[in-house]
């Protein structure tokens, strides 16, 4: 069974930082992309981050410069350092992996407030 355990969520204030990680488990098959997405309250998910097997990343703009997204291909574990965090950054953010299927980890709150 896939699970995607996620990690390092928390609240902090503006201009801090919070590193998150995902554990991927149960993996048996090629992966070829993980990455980070988020969810504010009333909007709808989308995507931080995405980092494939070879190492390509892709940022969404508005976190580009602010946040870096890495992986650990031998553990299966993809980490998402996010630094000058801002309150529209306040979001739930879910793992995702990518391969025969999409998985998604449970979630894990950021909350960026003074």
């Amino acid at each position: 069974q896939v699970r995607l355990v996620e990690s390092g969520g928390g609240s902090v204030q503006p201009g801090e930082s919070l590193r998150l990680s995902c554990a991927a488990s149960g993996i048996w098959f090629t992966i070829n992309a993980q990455g980070w997405y988020r969810q504010a309250p009333g909007k709808q998910r989308e995507l931080v981050a995405t980092i494939t097997t070879g190492g390509l990343t892709n940022y969404a703009d508005s976190v580009k410069g602010r946040f870096t997204i890495s992986r650990d291909n031998a553990e299966n574990t993809v980490y998402l350092q996010m630094n000058s965090l801002k309150p529209e950054d306040t979001a739930v953010y879910y793992c995702n992996l990518e391969a025969i299927r999409v998985y998604w980890g449970q979630g894990t709150q950021v909350t960026v407030s003074s």
